[in-house]
């Protein structure tokens, strides 16, 4: 049986921001029972009172998450280098049986060049390459006979080295991501490996980017 806690709880969990903002302790209760009255009595088909709703939230409290553990504040404090790469394009194209030879092409124009800046991504439908933009025209030299869907320019990487076992930490992802949200820093591209993270953003928003990631050290 729905009740006005359980509503805010299953509110607050859907809304990341929300949920930030009442941790942090920056929303006003009141105002926000005022504006969570109408959708909490759609869901219990019946008419609320702010003051309940006002209660139920004071009373809200967030489920344990990675923040909170010791294990993860470890993983954060131990994060290892923090690499910025710029001057990068990304191209998307749809997957073909003659894909993966264009692919071929550029790999071993590229191969003696360890300075080149390189990621190759492959879905269901399509594949995706970043590369430093000095090889933009090897890349669509070799794929000329495939059907490229999306080119963007002037990007930057940022990747962090993470502390082995990460992939068993619960939600560390989630973080990154929400404390990225919060500084209004959208993601372009996200590219992982099993200890190496990187997020792909347009190049006016890589400052911000790179201080965001910093500050999961402090």
């Amino acid at each position: 049986m729905k009740t006005i806690a359980s509503c805010v709880q299953e509110i607050v969990m859907s809304s990341p921001f929300l949920e930030e903002g009442l941790s942090r302790q920056i929303i006003n209760f009141s105002a926000l029972a005022k504006d969570l009255n109408k959708p909490i009595s759609i869901m219990l088909k019946k008419p609320v009172k702010e003051g309940a709703i006002m209660m139920a939230l004071r009373r809200y409290n967030q489920p344990i998450n990675i923040s909170n553990t010791i294990r993860s504040k470890k993983v954060f404090k131990n994060l290892g280098d923090i690499t910025v790469r710029s001057n990068l394009s990304d191209f998307t194209f749809e997957n073909s049986k003659t894909l993966i030879h264009s692919h071929s092409q550029v790999l071993e124009k590229i191969s003696d060049n360890h300075q080149i800046f390189y990621a190759f991504t492959r879905g269901i439908f399509e594949t995706n390459i970043v590369i430093s933009s000095l090889e933009k025209e090897t890349v669509l030299k070799a794929f000329k006979n495939e059907t490229q869907t999306g080119l963007q320019d002037k990007l930057s990487a940022i990747s962090v080295n993470l502390p082995k076992g990460n992939s068993k930490i619960t939600g560390l992802y989630y973080q990154i991501f929400k404390r990225l949200a919060w500084e209004n820093v959208s993601l372009y591209e996200v590219i992982s490996t099993t200890n190496e993270f990187t997020i792909l953003v347009e190049d006016h928003l890589v400052d911000k980017a790179f201080s965001v990631i910093k500050r999961l050290k402090d």
